[in-house]
């Protein structure tokens, strides 16, 4: 285990000067700390785009076609997935453009995002709607409470459960709370990007199926696969406890290539928190961390610590987990406290209120 270290985590620095095109580009987002969202969703336009396109052409054939191919799902999945993924999340949770421009907060969810496998607006209705207004509780219907926590064939029955009935059940919980403009978009962007999937198959469906259809189960493993592991460590006792239900995971690259979404426990405590925020949330927090005894991790992401969880290895997660408060002895102290967060917990018919305990 390690002593709280310094932290390595992006902040924001105002620049010493703006570009012309930096300044145009202010004009439009209402948060200058946003301006590198501007120039990424940018690079996948110009990128993603056009190769998408060129699996489409009639001249791209055979081994060229399956260069393109590559290419793309590379780019796809490895370079941009990630980061574009969190910056609609950012987005999500905080509009991106000014009120008067606020047409253009349309063009992430319903331009860019399909060509991830994210169907349009779905992605908020899930997040914003429901899991975060449940806290991953029993009325989250992508709860992880009543799995065993660490057992990959959990995590398998978790992501299928999810893929072949999670819109359904989503638009059944926003119905049920009368949230009927978010089940609308639901139902909306999900039976749009099918029948928009049906309709190019029937124009190249090799190119489909590469496009679209390949990236829609990859961001829908890789969107189980990340709550499976922000909720994993949860207190039986206060599931509810956003310190307890959720980790940390601070001075990690990913931190600084997917907006500071490591901090997962801030994040819950405020979702509109600024993403160069939550590194000093954090440091001027650690009397909250330490009294909750939350889960921290230092020099790990989200898929190091899945990937430790399913290998049973506690003892390498320990040497890396924070000890916020200093509440622990030695390492097999830490294993014996992690071992007793990843159970199931049953759920008792009814939602267990929410606290901070900070």
């Amino acid at each position: 285990m390690l002593n709280v270290p310094a932290n390595t985590d992006p902040t924001y620095t105002e620049p010493a000067t703006y570009s012309s095109l930096d300044r145009f580009f202010l004009t439009l987002i209402r948060d200058k700390r946003d301006l590198p969202f501007v120039y990424l969703g940018l690079r996948v336009t110009f990128t993603l785009i056009p190769l998408a396109v060129l699996l489409y052409m009639p001249f791209v054939t055979g081994w060229l076609w399956w260069t393109v191919a590559l290419t793309y799902l590379f780019i796809n999945n490895i370079t941009y997935k990630g980061p574009f993924g969190l910056m609609l999340h950012c987005t999500t949770h905080r509009p991106f453009f000014k009120k008067e421009y606020g047409f253009m907060n349309h063009y992430l969810p319903w331009v860019l995002a399909p060509f991830f496998g994210q169907t349009p607006e779905t992605y908020r209705a899930h997040h914003v709607g429901m899991h975060h207004a449940e806290n991953n509780l029993e009325l989250d219907e992508s709860s992880t409470m009543p799995y065993q926590r660490d057992s990959g064939w959990d995590f398998l029955r978790y992501f299928l459960r999810f893929l072949f009935t999670g819109m359904f059940t989503l638009t059944a919980y926003l119905l049920g709370r009368k949230r009927n403009k978010l089940a609308m978009q639901t139902v909306r962007g999900e039976l749009l990007f099918f029948v928009f999937c049906g309709i190019m198959c029937t124009v190249n469906w090799p190119a489909t199926v590469v496009a679209f259809i390949l990236p829609f189960i990859a961001f829908r493993l890789v969107a189980m696969a990340g709550n499976w592991t922000q909720h994993t460590f949860i207190d039986p006792d206060e599931p509810g406890n956003h310190f307890k239900n959720s980790i940390t995971c601070i001075n990690v690259k990913f931190n600084h290539k997917c907006w500071n979404d490591g901090y997962h426990i801030s994040h819950h405590i405020d979702p509109t928190m600024h993403w160069t925020e939550h590194p000093n949330y954090f440091r001027t927090h650690l009397n909250d961390f330490g009294k909750n005894k939350a889960v921290v991790f230092s020099g790990l992401n989200y898929g190091h610590v899945f990937l430790m969880l399913n290998r049973n290895k506690y003892e390498e997660l320990a040497k890396h987990f924070v000890d916020v408060g200093n509440n622990f002895k030695n390492d097999a102290e830490v294993v014996e406290f992690l071992r007793g967060l990843v159970k199931p917990i049953p759920f008792v018919g009814q939602q267990v209120p929410v606290s901070v305990a900070a």
